[in-house]
């Protein structure tokens, strides 16, 4: 797709329909594919519409791509299981803008269901030997996300200065958008010292610096702008979308520091939507780690190399503060089934509904959702807009 061809999509689509499962959090008696099942059926229920308008499945979570269109009865014209990680519903939205305006499809259901805790309907997850993971990573002690992320941390500490403060400041603020959401995993208050006090996991992560590890599902429907009009929803317009992808192994990021596949998928959603930095109201950010939003403040150009940390300093992104991020809680104290992105779409589209009750941003109009996918491996941006 060429740049004028890109920045004609803006605005074409709406999400339509978005919605959690009935519960997040310690689910042993629902399976992976339960939860697929009911974001799709609440979703589909908060747009006005059935299986049966369905023509389009993109369902992520370690599924097969024909296994969540046969549970729940949709015989799809165009299915799509792309999995890059925790950013792939963001994604998905840039695939379903794609099909729905070449005419190949004109309602498109997104799902998420992962049991990410209890483990219900999940294949292991074991690096083969074989695989580059297991060759190159493991027998050197880089185990689970936890250690690959301290290379990001540590080198961005080293090259700019950043502290362990600051990351924990992350975590701070977004508990204290926990404490609104009753749904929240965690919902008590925390400081920096808390932060910095709880268990080591793997320096420079205390255990509050980390996500939490839950079980749950969601869904979205998106449409034509022409077809939202008739819904019952007032739509949310995709205004620009991208995706970007530098490396696979974290031992092969091109530089630790700098999140380049983030910069390339915010510059082609900031060029799709025309939209300026200050036209953004709310930010949802993915926080597998405290640091993950710090380097997406500065990949996606909200401030400058290396200056990540001190835009978070004195809450700034907690309720009251004059960058709202996270307001569902995060992965950090909300809840974090493995693959993220869809929990920060649905809050996003609830915020710019109007619907959050104590956690509400007000007048929030434009939000902008960014995610990672594997170990910083790959990135995608969505910027959604209640005005086309």
């Amino acid at each position: 797709m060429g740049r004028v061809a890109l920045r004609e999509g803006r605005g074409t689509v709406a999400i339509v329909g978005a919605a959690e499962s009935d519960r997040v959090g310690k689910l042993p008696d629902k399976s992976a594919l339960m939860l697929h099942a009911e974001g799709a059926r609440n979703a589909l229920d908060d747009a006005g519409l059935s299986v049966k308008d369905v023509d389009a499945v993109l369902a992520t979570g370690r599924r097969a791509a024909n296994e969540v269109p046969e549970y729940l009865g949709i015989r799809p014209r165009y299915i799509d299981n792309t999995s890059m990680g925790g950013c792939s519903f963001i994604a998905h939205l840039q695939h379903a803008m794609a099909v729905i305006n070449a005419g190949i499809a004109e309602v498109v259901l997104i799902t998420h269901g992962e049991s990410g805790r209890s483990r219900v309907g999940m294949d292991p997850y074991v690096p083969a030997r074989q695989s580059p993971m297991g060759q190159f990573e493991m027998p050197f002690g880089v185990g689970g996300p936890a250690t690959r992320y301290t290379f990001a941390a540590t080198r961005h500490m080293h090259e700019y200065g950043t502290t362990k403060d600051q990351m924990a400041e992350v975590a701070v603020a977004t508990r204290k958008w926990a404490s609104l959401n009753p749904r929240a995993a965690q919902r008590d208050a925390i400081t920096i010292e808390d932060v910095k006090a709880s268990r080591l996991i793997a320096w420079p992560f205390n255990l509050l610096d980390c996500c939490l590890v839950t079980d749950g599902g969601g869904g979205l429907v998106v449409t034509s702008s022409e077809r939202a009009r008739d819904l019952k929803r007032k739509p949310v317009y995709v205004l620009g979308t991208g995706e970007a992808t530098h490396h696979n192994l974290i031992s092969q990021m091109p530089r630790f520091h700098v999140w380049d596949a983030a910069v390339q998928a915010g510059k082609s959603a900031w060029e799709m939507s025309g939209a300026s930095h200050t036209d953004i109201d709310l930010a949802m950010f993915y926080d597998a780690f405290t640091i993950v939003p710090i380097l997406a403040l500065e990949a996606l150009g909200f401030c400058g190399p290396g200056e990540g940390g001190a835009f978070v300093e004195g809450q700034r992104t907690a309720p009251g503060g004059d960058f709202p991020m996270n307001t569902n809680g995060g992965g950090l104290s909300y809840t974090h089934s493995g693959m993220y992105g869809m929990f920060m779409l649905v809050e996003a589209v609830k915020q710019l509904r109007g619907e959050c009750g104590e956690r509400q941003v007000t007048g929030a109009a434009t939000a902008i959702c960014h995610g990672t996918g594997g170990m910083l491996s790959a990135s995608a941006t969505a910027i959604l807009s209640t005005e086309r």
